[in-house]
């Protein structure tokens, strides 16, 4: 047997023990759709994606794409999030603004932003386009920190020029948010992580989870409002100790 072996069976003894009552989160049973990632190991920068549905509360899970995609994560890999669970105590820490990590864990979704006059083609989910006046705050000592904010051009703030969405970057052409530190948010626990276009299949992000546009726009494309989708981002070893708990596809 191999080293992978032993630290994989370490892992899943010790979630077994750390996981508490209250962190039995699990998925409810309106939700009908998730988003699964899952990445080789808490300091990984890639992951794989899979998207599942199911008919009903008491219906299997079924895979939606016919292969996994594969996404990048921040640069520094992952660390807990705040969704809606509880996590673990496992030693991992919680994300923090600026550090390279993606927020692990489970998370509700949000608005669909982009540079386009519409969506992509056949696309249900509420999207707002990106005008010259929409902004996205990282400033943890903002009232409007983790927000999108439309300012008024008539009385444009100071901060706006350094928190403004529309900056011709074509990784920004979608970006799907991920309810992260929204609940509400905590001042310095992370802002702005998004579903976007990657820059390149090498270039990890700040702590989003990007992706090839095709696979952005087919994810998109699916998306259900009724169906109440949510996005879960977790280690390997982790996911696979989670799954029956938190009642995972």
């Amino acid at each position: 047997m191999t080293q992978k072996f032993f630290s994989s069976v370490l892992v899943l003894l010790t979630l077994a023990v750390l996981l508490p009552a209250a962190a039995r989160a699990q998925i409810g049973s309106s939700v009908r759709q998730v988003i699964v990632a899952q990445a080789p190991g808490w300091n990984s920068n890639t992951a794989t994606l899979q998207a599942y549905q199911r008919a009903s509360a008491n219906s299997p899970w079924q895979p939606v794409f016919a292969q996994p995609v594969p996404i990048l994560l921040g640069r520094a890999g992952l660390a807990w999030g705040r969704g809606v669970f509880t996590p673990p105590r496992n030693g991992i820490p919680m994300k923090v603004e600026k550090d390279w990590r993606a927020p692990a864990g489970v998370f509700q979704l949000g608005s669909l932003f982009g540079y386009a006059a519409r969506p992509p083609s056949g696309a249900k989910w509420p999207y707002i386009q990106v005008g010259p006046w929409d902004a996205y705050v990282d400033d943890s000592n903002s009232p409007y920190y983790n927000q999108h904010v439309r300012v008024d051009p008539r009385r444009v703030p100071p901060w706006f020029e350094k928190q403004r969405m529309r900056l011709g970057d074509a990784a920004y052409k979608w970006m799907l948010e991920i309810r992260h530190n929204q609940g509400p948010a905590a001042p310095g626990y992370g802002s702005a992580i998004f579903f976007h276009v990657r820059r390149g299949p090498t270039k990890p992000s700040a702590g989003c989870s990007t992706m090839a546009v095709e696979n952005l726009e087919k994810l998109i494309r699916w998306l259900d409002p009724q169906a109440s989708p949510h996005y879960v981002l977790l280690p390997k070893a982790d996911y696979a100790a989670l799954r029956g708990p938190w009642r995972l596809p």
